[in-house]
């Protein structure tokens, strides 16, 4: 991998076949073994990367893990076959010796890899028998991967009334935490489409937040507007018109501005983009879904009524 200067990333295969099942029941395993194609696709959605793949995700010279999927370590574990009945005093003394060189060559191997010795001494503290799933800070701090800005590809979701969506994990920028985000691009209402943004609160952050929402195909076409408490997310709910979709359609990237007012009168803001590859494959997808979908659907998201309303917050935006 380090050789082809490849890019590692955690996913997984759903073979189409077998989407009913668990992908590793029987009769899966026997479409998957009959010889020839298999038609499959490939998801980030609920893969783990764990054990020895995580040492050969190490060995990739740029690495990225999906907001939906995961990496996960542990501890090693010695097993030893001795022939007779060596005295016990050798067999601890031998395996010692071996868990020490096995220590030291887990230690060079990360290093060499560019990762932080601090991923070798958390590995140490997990048994064997566990996993520790690596957060969003863990994979940037260590230098696994050192995105700012991870993100999903867009997705479909068939639901009583489909949309499309994908999941982002954003850097605060001057912070070592991160805060996943939620897109969500729905069914066409009266010409327009509705998109929605949440992510979860910021509970440092003071002040009232505005977005505005710009396409690379048309940058003087916005949207945008005031980010609402729905629990414990911030919620913008807008909607978009067939110019804007097109020109989003046409667009590598919407261009997303934060504005916080401050007490003091000054505002922060922050900027960043978010990626729109995969969108024009899924959005015909959608439109097909939507005309299918049954009428009068239950939004997926909740009602906003003002700023302090209780309503029952949406689905983390987590594996």
């Amino acid at each position: 991998m380090r050789t082809r200067k490849a890019v590692a990333r955690v996913g997984r295969t759903i073979a189409t076949a077998c989407a009913a099942g668990t992908q590793v029941d029987a009769a899966c395993l026997k479409i998957k073994n009959t010889g020839g194609e298999v038609e499959a696709e490939l998801t980030t959605y609920h893969a783990m990367c764990n054990s020895a793949c995580g040492y050969l995700f190490l060995g990739a010279t740029s690495r990225e893990v999906a907001p939906d999927a995961a990496l996960a370590v542990h501890n090693s574990r010695l097993v030893l076959a001795f022939h007779g009945n060596p005295p016990p005093a050798a067999v601890a003394e031998y395996r010692q010796r071996r868990m020490a060189r096995a220590d030291r060559d887990r230690a060079a191997f990360i290093a060499a890899m560019g990762i932080s010795r601090e991923l070798d001494d958390l590995i140490r503290t997990v048994k064997f028998e566990n996993l520790h799933l690596l957060t969003r800070a863990e994979l940037y701090r260590f230098g696994i991967d050192t995105r700012s800005l991870a993100e999903t590809t867009w997705k479909l979701e068939k639901e009583a009334r489909p949309f499309a969506r994908k999941f982002a994990m954003l850097k605060k920028e001057n912070g070592a935490s991160f805060r996943p985000m939620e897109w969500r691009l729905s069914c066409e209402s009266g010409k327009r489409v509705p998109l929605t943004f949440a992510r979860e609160i910021d509970e440092t952050a003071i002040g009232k937040t505005t977005i505005l929402v710009t396409a690379d195909a048309a940058p003087d076409n916005a949207a945008g507007g005031s980010v609402l408490r729905a629990g414990k997310y911030e919620v913008w709910r807008g909607s978009i018109d067939p110019d804007m979709l097109k020109a989003i359609l046409a667009s590598r990237s919407l261009h997303v501005r934060e504005t916080t007012l401050l007490p003091d009168d000054k505002a922060d803001i922050t900027k960043f983009d978010i990626d729109l590859t995969g969108l024009t494959s899924v959005w015909p997808q959608l439109a097909a879904s939507c005309a299918a979908a049954t009428p009068a659907p239950k939004s997926p998201w909740p009602a906003i009524q003002q700023p302090n309303a209780s309503v029952t917050p949406p689905a983390a935006p987590s594996p």
